[in-house]
């Protein structure tokens, strides 16, 4: 019953299958290249270049999202939206903290002291 009022406000969350309940997101490296290839590839996409995101699940990558190019690269042959929203959500987060990191700070003027 509790966890009735619990999932309530989570409308918005992405759909992940439970075939998919363990999800690993982080950023690709050199060595997912091929892997990353064959994904593009199957998806019929140009692969993806510059900083890009995977979605990782049962040891493979199913979805990839190019944060310059803002596009996504997904296995056609799975259902993969919630990976690519999962996606976009952390992109967004990793932006919102670059502009937080880059932004000027103003100095603090000191109080005067009677």
């Amino acid at each position: 019953m509790a966890m009735a009022g619990h999932d309530r406000g989570m409308t918005s969350a992405p759909h992940i299958p439970a075939t998919e309940a363990t999800v690993v997101i982080r950023v690709a490296t050199t060595a997912d290249r091929d892997e990353l290839a064959l994904l593009a590839e199957l998806d019929s996409a140009r692969p993806l270049a510059g900083s890009v995101l995977v979605a990782q699940s049962d040891d493979r990558i199913r979805a990839a999202y190019g944060i310059e190019q803002a596009r996504a690269i997904a296995d056609p042959f799975r259902p993969t939206a919630g990976l690519v929203e999962l996606l976009k959500a952390r992109t967004a987060l990793l932006e919102g903290h670059r502009r937080a990191a880059i932004r000027p700070r103003r100095p603090r003027l000191a109080a005067a002291r009677p």
